[in-house]
This record gives structure tokens, sequence and C-alpha cells, in this order.
């Protein structure tokens, strides 16, 4: 198997299998409409287990699958381990840091992703946070985007992105939303205390019920014509602007 190989499962048995052996899951595909007792236990298992997964149709998995016997449910076995922002972020404290999480809200493409995740460990982040449906897979192209740095940074797969941020904001730490939405450009912000940088895809930005929550909005200034910078960008200068004002403290 080539390095980074994507590793995909189909079947009930197997999939229901997979679960018990306590394997890890990037997302799993199920056919539209499908019943019986054993998709059953399955999609007990797959809730239980906070496994994403969503309905599609039939053709979608006969793409996948090459037109092979799937039985109504695809699974991507995931290349890494996905954390729980409530273990990740005590450790955080225990260990005498000053938190800096990125949370990334429906950033889907999956380079974008990969290359947002190198620069974030490149910035001492010490987890991502995404949600559990709408986010890009997290797949061999994003570890090569990542350079590798999805196997040093925490990523945390989290199925409610508003309780997320709200453990966050009672943990101490300020939510700073990137958005050319806001009035105050990014250097205005004070980085140095526990920070969550919010970003949000390229085409619908961060959704507004996020925004609201936040405690400081900032945008980048733009000098050109085109009105918004690509989102792993806009992450860098953010996040290196935190690295800056943390080195001075």
């Amino acid at each position: 198997m080539k390095e980074y190989e994507n590793t995909i499962l189909y079947g009930l048995r197997a999939v229901k299998e997979a679960i018990h052996s306590g394997k890890e899951f990037d997302r799993v595909f199920v056919q539209k409409g499908l019943k019986g007792e054993i998709f059953g236990e399955l999609r007990k298992l797959l809730e239980d287990n906070k496994i994403p997964y969503q309905f599609v149709p039939t053709e979608k998995l006969n793409r996948i699958t090459d037109n092979r016997s799937h039985q109504g449910i695809v699974a991507f076995i995931s290349h890494i381990l996905y954390h729980r922002l409530e273990d990740v972020l005590p450790g955080v404290f225990e260990d005498g840091k000053t938190p800096l999480i990125l949370v990334l809200d429906r950033i889907t493409d999956v380079r974008n992703f990969g290359a947002i995740c190198r620069t974030a460990e490149c910035a001492g982040v010490q987890a991502i946070v995404i949600p559990a449906q709408g986010a890009a897979q997290v797949n061999g192209d994003a570890i090569k985007a990542s350079a590798g740095a999805l196997h040093n940074i925490p990523i945390c797969r989290e199925p409610n992105l508003k309780l997320a941020l709200d453990y966050l904001k009672e943990s101490g730490c300020q939510l700073v939303s990137v958005t050319e939405k806001a009035d105050d450009y990014y250097p205005s912000a004070n980085y140095s205390g526990p920070t969550a940088l919010i970003l949000g895809s390229e085409e619908d930005g961060i959704s507004y019920e996020y925004i609201k929550r936040s405690d400081k909005r900032v945008k980048i200034p733009m000098a050109g014509k085109i009105e918004s910078l690509n989102v792993g960008v806009a992450a860098g200068i953010v996040l290196f602007e935190a690295v800056k004002q943390r080195m001075k403290v």
C-alpha cells in the first residue's frame, strides 16, 4: 500500500467489526433508505461512538467502490487519531502554557486544510477544532499538504461547534473571529492571553452564530481589487501576529 493511501471499508459487517476493534473513522457514507436489523445495530454503534455519517445516493457508493457489493455502506478509515477538546485543553493549562487554539468553520478544501494545519503547527497552536459534519476529509492529500503536521497537532472533531466555543469561553479563552465583516484590524487584538482564533470557509465565511459568540472581530487590511485572501494565507497572517505578540511578553 502506498504511503497515505486511503483505506476504505465497505459492507455492513466489515464496518461493524472495524468499530468494535477501535478503528478511527474519518466519515461514513450510508445509502439513502437503507434499512434492516444489521444496519439498525450499526447505526447505533456509529451514534454511540460519535462517528459522523451521512446518507448519500447509491450511485455515489457505486462510484467509490467501482460497483462492487457495498451493501449500502462505505467507511473511510482515518489516518489520524481524533481528540476531544475537553481532554486537550486542560492539559495545555496544566503544562503551564497559554492556549492558542484554532477553530475552523466549514473549511472543506483538503489541501487548504492541510496547509492551515502546517502553519498552525509552526505557530505553536495546541489544538485545531473542526466540526464533525462539513469539514475537510483528513485523508492522504491533507496529510501531504500539512507536511506531516497532522500527526503532531491534536485535531478535535466536535459534534457541536457552538458547545465547543462555549466550552472555550468558559475555560478562559477569548474568541477572536477573523472576518472581513469586522471593523478592527487584526493587530488591534491582544493575543498574549488564552485565545481561540475562528476562521470560516472562503465561500461563506464564519457562521453568524459563531461570530456573535466572539469577544473580538478582526480583519486583514486589503489594498488590491480582490476583496479577500485565501483562508490559509489569512490564518498564517493572524497566527504569526499572535506569535509576535507572545514573543514580546
